[in-house]
């Protein structure tokens, strides 16, 4: 049998951004033909191709990609070619010695239902449905299938009219008609040119809700979402979100949509959230469907978000795209800022700061402190797939975000308004995009573009002085940044930090640097550029108290962490909410760090006094937004806290957070449960800010209250969950109860199975709350779950609810010390190789940072991890998971 180190010695080849060189040839236009049928599906590609003029001497052969797909023939201007003129490589199609313009036209044979990767053309739930980025589009058709060719398409299909009566593709519909054969067809142009991966067609047995929106120049666009009957009444919120991105888009950035119509259609089994193709945004239905006895205020929340990111990506994405796929945070990092601040200004902007600081946090820096450590913009891949990362998506967004920053939203709306219009049809880098930003501010941001090559979250240590008698208050910063995998010295980062002073009764000092003539307000952003930097404050009348980084303004980690008290004061005072709720996650990780260490050294755990009394402090404050409130009474997840220790002790961490947990429970059950009440009542469902204020701090509230184990508190959980009117409020009811080992606790999951098991996006949520069930059986009830008729393993949502959650998002139970975690997911890994490497790498990524952990798991883990490496026929896309993490 092979050794894992056999496995590297033959590794799949590793693309290198260094070796980009511009297409050979470029396409015009694309005029496909698709004959549908889900066993063999027959597809005409006829397209008109030039030589690239930018590229000197050019005398290559045309190179076009093809996976998975039979070649039936191939014409060039009209004529067939023989054996002998082409070479069909292992996913490649070569053909020599082509003029400088021709029209070739290709014909191929696929088979979409036996397609369980669920790339290029497959069917799911009876339907057709495509999922081309990154490279999905070679396993439909012989193409040169990069980001940086793009072309006009024109897509005929022909299918059964009644079993695929719904025919839809990108663009504008041009013509349609019937076949004598029980077929028909219809005619989609897309008129915007665009590479491959935004290609999409559906077709299936599907209804359509329609809505209209009028353009601010007047123009009035059809908008159309495709779902199968039985899921029509959860289109209404998907439809309003739509109108709202549409109406956001247009006056924050002045960008109106460019078709006559816009779609989306539902998809069942989908490997994303959703997909941004050229007016026809195909999305996994838990992304999409809603109504409120069957979705979470997170359901609607994430619709909302997800609906404007894909909409968005119409300008940041398909107008101006990404030349290659080095540079995907061109368009994910923007969007998903751009879509940020669209929830923002539809919801609580400090309620969508924190939650999206979480994920960086809880996520990123891990990622940045790992194996699969990468900069923004990656040097290399083996599977691109495995690049759609945090790091890619969401620091990716934060460095955009820093930009907001340093130019302020006028400046930035002038960088972005000169990007659209010096690239509209073009496909460009992250360079571009960062020069744009130069030449509408005449600031030079060439020391900025580290935040796309460098990997590594930067540590940023404080260093305060005051001279009470010169009135004067020193701030130094210096800034560094631990090596990453391929990089061990970094140069320092261009970094904003904002940043006020405060005296002691909370109130902000106006701030004046030593050597201007009058302060320049009590907020500003200070630019940390050189290693080392000091700021020297005057005018400060007392020791002030620092908020620094306020709304997170650079993805940077602050040291050292501050005094107790200093932190109480902030959490009580700082006028910025972020900051607040930050103050209250650092005081509550540094009680929560003194548990673990006691925990280590067997003493019995206690909390002090002090930290009860700054939380019921919180509850007397009759201005702190209940959202806000929910969010600050939150302890810090496992997964971060875990981060802030040298060596992960898996149990101990546990420990502190349920002992932390219950403590609070008993100490502040008089305000839990009062402010359970004044927040629950049984009004029908709004989606709004203050709706989902009071339902997070009302089933924060109730989760705590049944730490205490009272009878009382039991019953109020079992009352909630048979009256309440919405998804969110039953949920957290059954979620609560999931955690504890009562009979109810069985009775209550088959109730609601047995209510809600034709509904298979909420038959998620049912698995995931089990999956994530900090029970000490939890591992044999997933497996049992595997064998649930319910679960299918080719369903993506279902693994990501069961395998997912469970290797994931249950520390103490994944991390089991007798390895039977490791092996379940090793297991599951090997199994979806074969059936979705997607999916599969995804998951292996949960041992990816095996050497944090104490020698026994360590051990236990990488004997996994080589298992799977050692696995026949391995995909690349877990391949480099696995090696990575083992070797890197």
């Amino acid at each position: 049998m092979d050794t894992a180190k056999d496995k590297l010695d033959s590794a799949p080849r590793t693309i290198l951004l260094k070796n980009y060189s511009a297409p050979a040839f470029l396409v015009e236009h694309v005029d496909l033909h698709f004959d549908l049928d889900p066993a063999l599906t027959r597809v005409r590609n006829h397209m008109h191709i030039t030589r690239n003029p930018a590229v000197e001497n050019n005398t290559a052969e045309l190179v076009l990609d093809g996976c998975d797909i039979e070649l039936v023939g191939i014409h060039l201007n009209g004529q067939p070619l023989t054996q002998n003129q082409y070479r069909h490589e292992e996913n490649q199609l070569l053909i020599p010695a082509l003029p400088g313009q021709f029209e070739l036209t290709i014909e191929t044979r696929i088979h979409p239902d036996i397609n369980t990767a669920l790339e290029g053309l497959y069917v799911s739930s009876g339907m057709f449905c495509t999922q081309c980025e990154a490279e999905g589009f070679r396993r439909i058709t012989f193409y040169p299938d990069r980001p940086d060719v793009m072309a006009c398409f024109t897509t005929t299909l022909v299918a059964d009219q009644a079993n695929y009566p719904v025919l839809l593709s990108n663009g504008n519909l041009i013509d349609q008609g019937t076949q004598d054969n029980g077929k028909h067809w219809i005619k989609w142009h897309d008129p915007f040119p665009k590479p491959s991966y935004l290609f999409a067609l559906v077709a299936g047995n599907l209804v359509c809700e329609k809505d209209s929106f009028t353009t601010r120049s007047g123009r009035a666009v059809d908008i159309h979402l495709y779902v199968e009957a039985a899921n029509q009444h959860k289109c209404a919120h998907a439809l309003a979100s739509l109108k709202q991105a549409m109406r956001w888009d247009e006056d924050t950035y002045g960008r109106e949509y460019d078709l006559d119509i816009f779609m989306i259609v539902a998809v069942n089994d989908f490997n994303m959230g959703a997909m941004e193709n050229k007016g026809l945004n195909i999305f996994n239905s838990a992304c999409v469907l809603a109504s409120p006895d069957t979705a979470t205020d997170a359901d609607y929340y994430n619709i909302q978000g997800i609906i404007g990111h894909e909409y968005f990506h119409n300008w940041s994405g398909n107008r101006v795209t990404c030349r290659d796929w080095f540079q995907l945070s061109l368009k994910e990092g923007f969007t998903v800022f751009r879509d940020q601040e669209f929830s923002a200004d539809m919801n609580s902007r400090p309620v969508k700061r924190i939650a999206d600081v979480n994920v960086l946090r809880t996520l990123q820096f891990a990622q940045d402190a790992g194996p699969m450590a990468h900069p923004v913009r990656p040097d290399s891949y083996m599977e691109i797939s495995n690049f759609y990362t945090v790091t890619v998506y969401n620091k990716g967004a934060e460095v955009v975000r820093m930009l907001h920053s340093l130019l302020g939203k006028a400046g930035f709306h002038k960088g972005t308004d000169l990007y659209f219009q010096r690239h509209d049809g073009q496909a460009v880098t992250t360079d571009d995009f960062v020069s744009a930003m130069e030449d509408a501010s005449q600031r030079d941001f060439t020391q900025f573009k580290r935040w796309y090559s460098q990997a590594g979250t930067p540590v940023v240590t404080v260093a305060e002085s005051y001279d009470g008698t010169a009135r004067i208050y020193t701030l130094t910063l210096t800034q560094q940044c631990p090596p990453t995998p391929g990089q061990t010295d970094k140069q320092p980062f261009h970094i904003p930090l904002a940043m006020t002073l405060l005296d002691t009764e909370g109130r902000p000092y106006p701030l004046q640097l030593d050597g201007e003539t009058a302060p320049t307000g009590t907020e500003r952003v200070i630019e940390l550029t050189e290693s080392s930097q000091s700021y020297r404050f005057v005018a400060i009348d007392q020791q002030p108290v620092l908020s620094i980084n306020r709304e997170f303004s650079a993805p940077v980690k602050i040291k050292p962490v501050r005094a107790e008290a200093t932190l109480a004061f902030l959490l009580a005072h700082d006028n910025d909410a972020f900051n607040r709720w930050d103050a209250g996650q650092e005081l509550c990780i540094a009680v929560l760090l003194r548990l673990i260490r006691d925990d280590q050294q067997g003493k019995p755990l206690e909390l002090a006094d002090s930290v009860s009394s700054a939380f019921t402090a919180l509850f007397e404050d009759e201005t702190l937004d209940p959202a806000l409130l929910a969010q600050i009474l939150t302890l810090p997840s496992e997964s971060y806290l875990a981060d802030q220790c040298e060596v992960v002790d898996v149990n101990a961490i546990f420990n502190a957070r349920e002992f932390m947990r219950s403590a609070l429970a008993k100490r502040l059950a008089e305000p839990l449960r009062s402010h359970y009440q004044r927040y629950h009542h049984t009004a029908p469902y709004e989606f709004n800010a203050d709706a989902m204020a009071a339902r997070s701090l009302k089933n924060l509230c109730l989760a705590y209250l049944m730490e205490s184990g009272e009878e009382a508190n039991l019953q109020l959980c079992l009352d909630q969950l048979q009256q309440a009117s919405n998804m969110t409020d039953s949920l957290a009811a059954l979620n609560t109860l999931a955690q504890h080992d009562l009979p109810e606790r069985h009775v209550e999951l088959e109730k609601f199975y047995q209510r809600w098991q034709q509904d298979p996006l909420v038959i998620d949520k049912w698995f995931a709350i089990q999956a994530g069930s900090r029970l000490p059986d939890t591992l044999e009830q997933v497996q049992a779950l595997l064998r649930h008729p319910a679960f299918t393993i080719t369903n993506p949502n279902n693994v990501r609810a069961v395998i997912g959650r469970f290797c994931h998002g249950n520390s103490i139970r994944f991390h089991a010390e007798d390895g039977s975690g490791y092996r379940f997911l090793a297991d599951q890994v090997i199994t979806l190789d074969t059936i979705n490497p997607q999916i599969a790498a995804r998951l292996a990524s949960a041992m990816s940072r095996w050497r944090r952990y104490d020698a026994v798991r360590q051990n236990l883990m990488q004997s996994q991890l080589e298992r799977i490496l050692k696995t026949e026929s391995l995909s690349k896309d877990v391949y480099e998971i696995v090696s990575r993490s083992l070797h890197d």
